[in-house]
């Protein structure tokens, strides 16, 4: 059989320690002609020899002439949980073989991982430098700068990069800390006169690099100086970085232009605030992992109110669930609006959706009459006065407005059309235009 053959090879290229504890334990079996499937006890055990031994395995294939087989590495098991990998064994217990890993890392958030990070727009460049770092991809560079402000996701990734480390890649050394938490530590070595275990920390022994918060730096002339020494080093022995901070690196002030270069070196990717899709997609993944009932309307609500920082958007979804919970009630607008006035205050920037609600209020029709498809006058004025608000209350893409009353952009331009022209030439449209405009701005502004 071909993997017998193939452990014969090993056998005689490995010592007798690796041998029995990484190649004995495996089986495999050739799918079809071009793919053989290895086997392996555990995650650990797939993480060690594929990273260890693939190219072993490929060398005994050539031998054979088998060079156009495809090697894949699983597990009897399925994936095991990456948990207990967060508590080292006990120095005795260390495998043979295994370098000594001693990581070091901030606490983690459970849910802070890739699957949970919903990318759109406004950060799918950082998602996806952030993932080569983690799957140790060097093609767009092995340092990557993110700058956000806050809540905007930059610790979800960096959170998100330990959490695949940690399980995919467990003895890979990993140090992941904030700024002001490597200043700390800097003082406290020197205090101690113990610099040199500092220095084979983060110099030597270091695989990883997570820095949060680099812009705290400024003005610490010290750490500065030690960082640069560092950076050098890990960069020059292809190490992977990532740093953090809500300024550019040309905007961070009293740094050294030394250490401004470096970090000017790789990928600088910027997150910005998420669009109305984005956003949209952050509160249904957070509504369902509350187990909160929410409809489009509701959602499309939220998202057109809390803008800017995901964190508000937390708060609002943990404040409608506490309050469904409590009324013993599903989510209704009420209850919503209620939220939100807690969270962003009584004062909202107007959306074409608050707008639809208000006019909806002033012509007594109802919500869904004006989403309907009846072109009825009693609800298509209604309708297009609406959306002309809509467009000279907010900055909202026409796309975004015709969506609020379940229309297209076409629609919308129309409607525009229609009372642009009628409020010229119709005195008791322009008159009945100019109250409800005066009601809005008293109402929201």
């Amino acid at each position: 059989m071909l993997w017998h053959q193939i452990k014969d090879i090993l056998a005689e290229k490995l010592s007798d320690s690796s041998y029995s504890l990484w190649i004995s334990p495996l089986s495999a079996k050739l799918n079809d002609e071009n793919t053989l499937e290895i086997v392996c006890p555990d995650t650990f055990s797939r993480s060690w020899v594929t990273e260890k031994h693939h190219s072993d395995i490929t060398a005994a294939l050539e031998c054979l002439n088998k060079k156009d087989v495809q090697i894949i590495f699983t597990t009897k098991n399925g994936a095991q949980s990456a948990q207990p990998l967060l508590a080292p064994p006990c120095k005795q217990l260390r495998l043979p073989d295994i370098p000594k890993v001693k990581s070091s890392i901030r606490t983690l958030h459970p849910r802070f991982t890739f699957d949970e990070f919903i990318v759109g727009d406004c950060n799918i460049m950082a998602h996806s430098a952030c993932a080569d770092v983690a799957m140790n991809d060097s093609t767009n560079g092995a340092c990557v700068y993110l700058k956000a402000g806050t809540g905007l996701g930059k610790s979800h990734l960096t959170h998100a990069v330990a959490h695949h480390i940690i399980g995919n890649k467990p003895f890979v050394s990993l140090n992941y800390l904030t700024a002001q938490q490597l200043t700390a530590e800097m003082v406290k070595n020197i205090k101690n006169n113990t610099m040199n275990h500092f220095k084979k920390k983060y110099q030597k022994q270091c695989d990883v690099l997570l820095i949060e918060d680099v812009h705290t730096l400024a003005g610490r002339v010290k750490t500065q100086m030690e960082l640069s020494e560092t950076l050098d080093i890990l960069l020059e022995s292809g190490k992977r970085i990532i740093f953090t901070s809500s300024l550019g690196p040309r905007e961070i002030p009293d740094i050294d232009s030394g250490i401004r270069s470096r970090l000017l070196s790789g990928i600088i990717t910027t997150i910005n605030p998420p669009n109305l899709e984005t956003r949209v997609k952050i509160i249904r993944k957070k509504a369902q992992n509350n187990s909160l009932d929410l409809n489009e309307e509701h959602i499309i609500y939220i998202a057109e109110n809390i803008k800017g920082d995901i964190r508000q958007i937390e708060s609002s979804i943990i404040s409608i669930k506490a309050q469904s919970s409590l009324m013993k009630s599903p989510p209704d607008f009420t209850m919503i609006k209620e939220a939100l006035a807690n969270i962003i205050g009584n004062s909202r920037q107007l959306s074409p959706v608050v707008i639809r609600d208000f006019i909806a209020t002033q012509f007594k029709v109802a919500i869904a009459d004006l989403q309907s498809k009846s072109r009825k006058q009693s609800l298509s004025f209604p309708r297009q006065v609406a959306m002309y608000l809509s467009r000279k209350y907010t900055s909202m893409p026409l796309v975004d407005i015709g969506k609020a009353f379940n229309r297209d952009h076409s629609t919308v331009v129309h409607a525009i059309r229609v009372i642009t022209e009628k409020t010229t030439r119709n005195t008791s449209v322009e008159k009945q235009v100019k109250l409800l405009e005066e009601k809005l701005e008293k109402k929201f502004m």
